[in-house]
């Protein structure tokens, strides 16, 4: 009990940590319920949450549900090679690390004085083996080598909005490079009615592909509200059953789509090149009151 509370009050007294970074105006915001704990805002848009006492600890929907995805790609405790696609707070670099020790990472974001920072305020376990590259994220993603990671996960926003050239089969048909045979692929996609982007990012993952899994929240699903939805693809058969358990176990629930009903949400959009490619569309302000 006086731990608790000695906790709390540490937690109190941390100061928030405002810093101009590349990508806009950066806070660190201490966790009042967490001694060492903290939210990353970019442009009063929430980013990423790290604990580093309990780096396990994934506090965010989308983050869970990316946690799931890792989960299903290995047993606790046996190593991968993960690309990480956005770095952010290297929350889910810091979890592989937490459940999966000697896993070989590569983290690759652009901003590079958000890196600066997050190393500084928040620095990574030095007996990580997790390497973070400052470079655009296809960039950097040309410079895995071929079959090299078990897991990639693309977490990239700019503005709150994943940037256009992220989206395309081209940027695809890296990602399916890199990946070692019967690796996986995890998107953080966000969108809101009429989910046009949502569809046309999962015919173009279909395009690539064979088998592909969504996990939302329902809401976001039916077109009810602006949200996240998490993609994930691969060349073998996605353990469905067991996606679909943990996902439904999260406090705030999601669902998983799959197979005839994926094909059916994805209501014949076509896949996305990049010469046709967007930006994801910018939620709206309400979303982040």
């Amino acid at each position: 009990m006086g731990k608790s509370r000695n906790a709390r009050r540490r937690s109190a007294a941390a100061e928030a940590v405002v810093e101009s970074v590349d990508g806009g105006l950066a806070e660190l915001i201490p966790d009042r319920d967490r001694a060492r704990a903290w939210t990353l805002l970019i442009d009063g848009a929430p980013q990423s949450h790290v604990d580093l006492d309990d780096p396990a600890h994934l506090s965010f929907e989308y983050q869970r549900r990316l946690g799931h995805v890792i989960d299903l790609v290995a047993p606790p405790g046996r190593p991968v090679r993960a690309v990480h696609l956005g770095g952010g707070a290297f929350t889910l670099a810091r979890y592989v690390a937490a459940t999966r020790p000697r896993s070989t990472q590569q983290v690759v974001e652009r901003d590079a004085a958000l890196v600066q920072l997050v190393r500084r305020e928040l620095p990574l376990d030095p007996g990580a083996r997790i390497r973070v590259r400052s470079a655009d994220a296809r960039d950097g993603l040309a410079k895995v080598p071929d079959g090299w990671a078990d897991l990639v996960i693309a977490d990239v926003f700019s503005g709150a909005r994943t940037p256009a050239h992220l989206t395309s089969t081209e940027f695809l048909d890296d990602v399916r490079r890199v990946l070692a045979p019967g690796g996986v692929y995890a998107a953080n996609l966000a969108d809101g009615p009429p989910l046009a982007h949502l569809r046309g990012q999962i015919a173009t993952a279909a395009a690539r592909f064979g088998e592909l899994a969504l996990v939302a929240d329902p809401a976001v699903l039916r077109g009810k509200r602006f949200g996240n939805a998490v993609l994930v693809a691969s060349d073998r058969a996605l353990p469905i059953a067991e996606l679909t358990r943990s996902a439904a176990s999260d406090p705030h629930p999601a669902r998983v789509e799959h197979g005839k009903a994926l094909t059916d949400f994805t209501g014949g959009a076509a896949p996305v090149t990049d010469i046709a490619a967007v930006a994801s569309p910018a939620p709206p302000p309400s979303v982040f009151r």
